[in-house]
C-alpha cells in the first residue's frame, strides 16, 4: 500500500522518509500567483521564480496575494541552514576576490532557485562567516571557493541533513 502525502519529496516508498524538513516551506502551497514584496519573486506553478516583468505586471493588480517568500522570512528571522567558515592568512590577502566569487556563486544559485541566498557574510575575529538560507548553497560556496583557490575544505552534514557546516582554510 502506498501512502500519498500531497507534497513533493515526501513518501514512504521503499522506506524513505520525509526529504524536506524546512519549517518555512508550507505543505499546502499558496494561492497562485503570489508576490514576495521583499525580493520581488513570483510564486507560480508551486514554485518561486525571479521574473521582473511578471512581477511588475502582477503588482498592478490589488487582488494578487502578497507574502514574503521562505528565503525572505529566513533572512528576516536569521534562520540559517548552512554555515561557511573561512580562515587563514590567504583569505585576508585575497578578501575582495573571494567575496566576489561568493557573491557571483550566490547570483548563479538564485537564478536557478531564488530561495538560495546568503543571509550574512561578516568578519568575526580572524574568520569570515557566511550563513545561507539553504544547506546545499553552503556546500556549493565551499566547493566553488576550493576549486578557485584550493585550500583545506571540510563539509559536515547533520544526521538529518538539515544543516551543513563548511570550513575552508588556507595559509599561503
Amino acid at each position: 500500500m502506498r501512502k500519498e502525502s500531497g507534497k513533493f519529496g515526501i513518501g514512504d516508498k521503499r522506506g524513505r522518509c520525509e526529504t524536506s524538513s524546512d519549517p518555512y516551506v508550507q505543505a499546502e502551497g499558496l494561492p497562485e500567483p503570489t508576490l514576495c514584496p521583499g525580493c520581488q519573486a513570483v510564486y507560480r506553478h508551486k514554485r518561486w521564480y525571479l521574473d521582473a516583468q511578471a512581477y511588475e505586471a502582477l503588482a498592478r493588480d490589488a487582488k494578487v496575494a502578497r507574502q514574503l517568500c521562505p528565503a525572505c522570512r529566513k533572512i528576516k528571522d536569521g534562520y540559517a541552514e548552512g554555515y561557511v567558515t573561512l580562515g587563514g592568512s590567504y583569505l585576508w590577502a585575497h578578501e575582495a576576490e573571494i567575496r566576489n566569487i561568493l557573491r557571483n556563486e550566490e547570483a548563479k544559485a538564485m537564478a536557478k532557485n531564488p530561495l538560495e541566498r546568503i543571509i550574512r557574510m561578516d568578519r568575526e575575529g580572524d574568520e569570515l562567516v557566511i550563513e545561507t538560507t539553504e544547506e546545499k548553497l553552503a556546500e556549493h560556496l565551499g566547493r566553488a571557493l576550493n576549486k578557485a583557490h584550493q585550500g583545506d575544505l571540510k563539509v559536515v552534514w547533520t544526521d538529518d541533513h538539515a544543516i551543513c557546516r563548511v570550513s575552508w582554510q588556507r595559509e599561503k
